[in-house]
């Protein structure tokens, strides 16, 4: 048997699909476990020999639906609660 062009035509089975964490299609199927970001375990998987896939899931690339509003917060010293007077009730 040969490895080239006449094997790749028995090659119909799957040894990767989507991950449910990264969306990545990168889930091997045999061992459980994304070659991605290393799903199901807790941690993250990341190595800084890439620097390109650091950047590619770091924070600032998604919603960021906590962090966008912090330097907002963060310049009114995270004020709660309080309401910003009436230019019309103080009588211009």
């Amino acid at each position: 048997m040969t490895k080239g062009t006449q094997a790749f035509g028995m090659r119909h089975n799957k040894t990767h699909v989507v991950c449910r964490r990264c969306g990545r299609k990168s889930y091997h199927v045999q061992k459980s476990q994304c070659a991605s970001c290393s799903y199901p375990a807790k941690k993250m998987r990341r190595y800084n020999w890439s620097i390109k896939a650091l950047r590619r899931r770091t924070e600032g690339t998604g919603r960021m639906r906590h962090l966008k509003t912090m330097p907002r917060r963060f310049k009114n010293g995270f004020r709660e609660g309080t309401k910003a007077k009436s230019l019309k009730a103080s009588g211009n």
